[in-house]
């Protein structure tokens, strides 16, 4: 079997040889007879009409009787003059088609005498007929004649794609079964997604190609050598005949069956490389074009009909070689279509049928020319298509991070933000450091001293205040699109293992931070151009859970409270609205945040009192609870309201009518007698959700509500207590330890699964990757680490509650 990087291309890859002579090219003239159908049809009508009709249809009946053909000419033994009889077969079908077009148009739309139903089927025959014009066209502009290519380009701009003469043979030859050529549909694209996308390609991408060449002659794109010049010429000639004889009408109708001949050709582009990508070496070049990188279809009629484009492994090889010299490719050097072009073409407008035919096909190829490739999932990925330079990143990303895998196929744009000089500053490459270990260490200093202490939450602010914006909706966007980039650094550094999910918890929740104000400072100034606010009032934003103590994770819930002081109130409602509609706008989209329910049972905002006597009096355990983490993050008007809030925040947790209700609860044991597993971490015993109910009960009840830390983590709380003497060093240790492990495990599922996420279908290399977040060598050491740092601390918890 061939290398990857080896010529594929040789000799008939099976059968005998066949010699050249004028009755062996005889079969080659059967497509002329077309012609003489047609004009009777568009002579007479009526029944004559069947005739075209008939021919048109015997493909798939004879292909079935007359079977296959192996047999190939020797194309270094045969000389040029010896092609004279094929060449005349396509020279011949060239030259008739503009006449039989021109006759059957007059007869169509001048003579007069078709009726409706016979004019609306001629239209609908020539379309068909129309079809071989990209056969004829395609083996025409491969030639090295001049008069031969542009007899090609005259062919295919009657069709109105006289471009394709460009973008065929000098992108999609040089770029085949790679994400450059979007003519190579990757595995899994449909035909209906694929067909616009290629239409577009090839119109734009030849532009671009003739403008580029062009000016590397240092020529203005409108210079007389521009092939487009002819190319819009050529295919108005054709519009402006078909308007003489039959008006506006007959223009659009002409378009119109123009875009059915194009989509046909397009149907069998599609088919033609299906799923077949071209490796990606090591040195980011792709390996040589070769047979195996287009499907062979060797059915002996179908082939004289339509002059062995069927044979296209060995076109893409040797792409000057006319079509008598083309060899037949057998399985071991190209994969086989279960059809004919017809066949599969049909098949392809049914994308389910097509999937469940052909990508069993495509993995049999992948297995027989690549064993070596066990994982294709990077090649068939809309984000390798689109950043195909990306591939070693796509690549990782889609062997171990689902839900990354999810963000860069939804929004490849982001893979560019790696590019940007504050990420690839701090990934440092392989090699600049004695060893390894001592790479990673550098590493993880440099990733963890600018996301923790540099590039805080002032200085991110500056970065999204430098966006030129105009309103508020447009800050929203901004902010969005600017966390979602921080938000992917983060993650790559942490998938990287130049941050642990932890440490990477402060640096997202300041991305939220930097976001939520700087949209809700928008908000608000847009909002005082139209109605000021009273003098001595003023509004807060305030974070709860996780995002106020510094350990987000993606996906999380954007939990914000509006506070407000002063009047008037239905000032102050009106703007609490306006706050929630850009949150629910930032939360949309995010890679941060999950998205905000769009109802309004909920008051927007409340005043200040009215916020304390609710959770003084009426507030449940639960509302109490979620004031042990809240930190203000935003506020306008009075400066001095945020500390306001503190205050009453910390004697409602002191004084409320639910605290001792919350006391019982957090005191209350778990009853989860289950064994300790990856899957059950936050609800076992011991687990994440004692942990934080331990935390919490020691902040309300023993440590207390210290001043400066409003929303404490579990960490933060357990060595609070032991410098207390509240708490043993070592249960403090332990506890602390249990808090790190269940922190570094939740945000490491988050990360690479989602909220969603079961860990017991995760991949090898997922697992791998979650027990190396967790300071772990291999997921056997993780569940280890979850059993005993589990067993430790409900140990602990135990022994607190006694």
């Amino acid at each position: 079997m061939a290398e990857p990087g080896g010529s594929g291309v040789g000799m008939a890859g099976g059968g005998g040889m066949i010699e050249p002579s004028l009755g062996n090219a005889l079969p080659y003239f059967m497509p002329l007879v077309i012609f003489p159908l047609l004009t009777a049809a568009a002579l007479y009508g009526g029944w004559w009409i069947v005739g075209p009709v008939v021919f048109l249809g015997l493909a798939n009946p004879l292909d079935s009787m007359l079977g296959s053909e192996e047999r190939s000419m020797n194309p270094k033994k045969t000389l040029e003059s010896q092609l004279l009889g094929y060449k005349l077969a396509v020279w011949s079908w060239a030259a008739l088609w503009p006449v039989a077009l021109v006759f059957s148009l007059w007869q169509i739309l001048v003579a007069g005498h078709l009726a409706a139903w016979e004019v609306a089927v001629m239209a609908l025959v020539l379309a068909g007929v129309a079809q071989a014009i990209f056969v004829v066209g395609h083996e025409l502009v491969h030639r090295r004649s001049v008069w031969e290519r542009r007899l090609g380009e005259l062919l295919l701009s009657s069709v109105s794609y006289a471009t394709y003469s460009t973008e065929h043979v000098y992108i999609h030859h040089a770029l085949v079964g790679t994400p450059a050529d979007l003519g190579s549909a990757p595995k899994g694209q449909s035909f209906w997604h694929y067909f616009p996308r290629e239409v577009k390609s090839n119109l734009v991408g030849s532009w671009r190609f003739e403008r580029d060449r062009l000016a590397r002659r240092h020529l203005p794109v409108w210079h007389y050598t521009n092939p487009f010049w002819r190319y819009g010429l050529e295919t108005a000639l054709w519009y402006a005949l078909v308007y003489w004889m039959g008006g506006a009408v007959a223009a659009a109708v002409y378009a119109i069956l123009s875009l059915g001949v194009i989509f046909s050709m397009k149907l069998i582009n599609y088919v033609q490389h299906y799923g077949l990508r071209r490796v990606r070496l090591p040195n980011g070049r792709y390996e040589r074009i070769q047979p195996r990188h287009s499907w062979n279809a060797d059915y002996k009629f179908t082939n004289w009909f339509n002059y062995n484009v069927q044979r296209h492994p060995d076109h893409h090889g040797t792409a000057r070689r006319r079509y008598p010299l083309l060899q037949h490719q057998d399985g071991d050097a190209s994969p086989q279509l279960p059809g004919n072009y017809t066949q599969m073409a049909g098949l392809a407008v049914f994308p389910k049928r097509w999937f469940e035919t052909m990508d069993p096909l495509v993995d049999r190829w992948r297995a027989h020319f690549y064993p070596e490739i066990d994982d294709w999932s990077a090649y068939d990925s809309p984000a390798y298509a689109a950043r195909p330079e990306a591939f070693e990143t796509i690549a990782m990303i889609l062997g171990c991070a689902p839900r990354f895998a999810e963000w860069i196929n939804r929004n490849p744009e982001l893979l560019d933000s790696l590019k940007q000089q504050e990420f690839t500053d701090l990934d440092l490459p392989d090699g600049f450091g004695p060893d390894s270990d001592f790479e990673a260490i550098a590493r993880r200093g440099l990733a963890l001293l600018y996301w923790t202490r540099e590039f805080g939450v002032s200085q991110m602010k500056q970065q999204i205040a430098e966006f030129p914006v105009q309103d508020a909706g447009e800050a929203v966007e901004a902010a969005l699109n600017w966390s979602n980039e921080k938000v992917f650094q983060i993650g790559m550094h942490t998938l990287r293992g130049n941050l642990s999910p932890m440490e990477a918890g402060t640096p997202l929740s300041n991305v939220a931070e930097a976001s939520i104000a700087s949209v809700l400072s928008s908000v608000e100034e847009e909002f005082a151009e139209r109605r000021a606010a009273p003098a001595g009032s003023g509004v807060v934003a305030v974070v709860l859970g996780d995002l106020a103590s510094g350990e987000m994770a993606p996906g999380d819930g954007l939990e914000v409270v509006l506070v407000y002081e002063g009047g008037p109130v239905d000032h102050f409602e009106a703007l609490c609205r306006s706050f929630r509609d850009a949150l629910r706008a930032l939360s949309r989209g995010s890679l941060l945040f999950s998205p905000l329910s769009g109802g309004r049972e909920e008051p927007a905002g409340r005043s200040l009192a009215e916020f304390s006597e609710h959770h003084r009096s009426a507030g449940s355990a639960a509302e109490l609870r979620s004031l042990t983490r809240a930190r203000c993050v935003f506020a306008a008007g009075d400066p001095d309201i945020g500390n306001r809030f503190n205050q009453a925040r910390r004697e409602i947790l002191a004084h409320a009518a639910a605290r001792e209700d919350l006391i019982a609860e957090l005191r209350a044991g778990n009853p989860d007698t289950s064994e300790p597993q990856l899957s059950s971490f936050e609800v076992m015993r011991g687990g994440l959700e004692d942990i934080e109910r331990t935390a919490r009960l020691l902040q309300l009840s023993v440590a207390g509500d210290a001043p400066d830390s409003p929303a404490p983590d579990a960490v933060d709380v357990f060595q609070t207590a032991r410098k207390r003497g509240l708490v043993s060093e070592s249960a403090a240790e332990r506890l602390a330890e249990a808090a790190r492990m269940w922190r570094n495990l939740r945000g490491a599922l988050r990360l690479v699964g989602g909220s969603g996420f079961d860990p017991g279908t995760a991949s090898a290399k997922t697992e791998t990757l979650i027990a190396r977040s967790c300071g772990q060598e291999d997921p056997e050491a993780l569940t280890r680490a979850i059993r005993e740092k589990a067993s430790s601390a409900a140990a602990e918890i135990d022994a607190l509650s006694a």
